[in-house]
């Protein structure tokens, strides 16, 4: 996929400094560039499909994103047979990195299993600060996105959405909704999968996906993409 729009992307996300409690993703270590190829393989996969609906999270958790490149994607989802976006037999063609804290992630593996039930194709997922926020001197600890850092991060967020053309938003989490709130982007909010959300997130991402047909807008919420009317 080559677009100016994808190009701004990767510009945008490409500028985003990491700092000592916020570590940048795609950098030029070799589990950097990993996590990048990673991410391209998922971009591709995701204009392969076209996706409708776009869920805005919070920021990479450890256990996750920040292991693999992908929003809610742990090593779990990377070693999926069949794929979980493709449903090939050999896999979705992701790299698994070798040297991981973590497997599994529980917000992924509920969002996947999410996913599966639904009728429309797989929704695309980007977190709305993607840097990976920790604990001073605890990379292996998730903080929440400071106010600044969601303000940084909703520019790379935004261009995403225009790259894909998404037709629906929906907010993981009320920080994600306020982002883009903030940025005249109407999202629909969900519950977030973590700490005992994950029957409620489902059930209404579930609820979407049956309202008006797969990934149709819901009744009061306009789920518009930047420059819609």
């Amino acid at each position: 996929m080559e677009s100016a729009e994808i190009r701004r992307f990767w510009k945008l996300l490409h500028g985003l400094a990491g700092t000592d409690d916020a570590q940048f993703l795609y950098g030029n270590d070799a589990a950097g560039r990993l996590r990048e190829r990673n991410l391209r393989r998922y971009l591709e996969l995701m204009d392969r499909i076209g996706p409708r609906m776009l869920l805005i999270g919070e920021a990479p958790g450890y256990r996750g994103h920040a292991v693999t490149g992908i929003p809610f994607m742990s090593v779990a989802q990377l070693r999926a047979r069949p794929g979980l976006i493709t449903g090939a037999p050999e896999g979705d063609g992701f790299e698994v990195p070798t040297d991981t804290p973590a497997l599994s992630e529980a917000s992924s593996t509920v969002v996947w299993r999410t996913v599966a039930v639904l009728r429309g194709p797989a929704p695309m997922f980007w977190p709305v600060y993607p840097n990976h926020p920790h604990e001073p001197g605890r990379p292996l600890t998730n903080r929440p996105p400071r106010t600044a850092e969601v303000t940084q991060g909703t520019p790379i967020a935004l261009a995403l959405m225009a790259a894909f053309r998404i037709r629906m938003i929906v907010a993981v989490g009320r920080k994600a909704q306020g982002a883009l709130a903030r940025n005249g982007v109407e999202a629909v909010p969900i519950r977030h999968p973590a700490q005992g959300g994950a029957r409620t997130f489902a059930a209404q991402l579930a609820r979407l996906d049956q309202e008006d047909g797969p990934y149709g807008s819901s009744p009061g919420s306009s789920g518009r993409a930047p420059g819609e009317r």
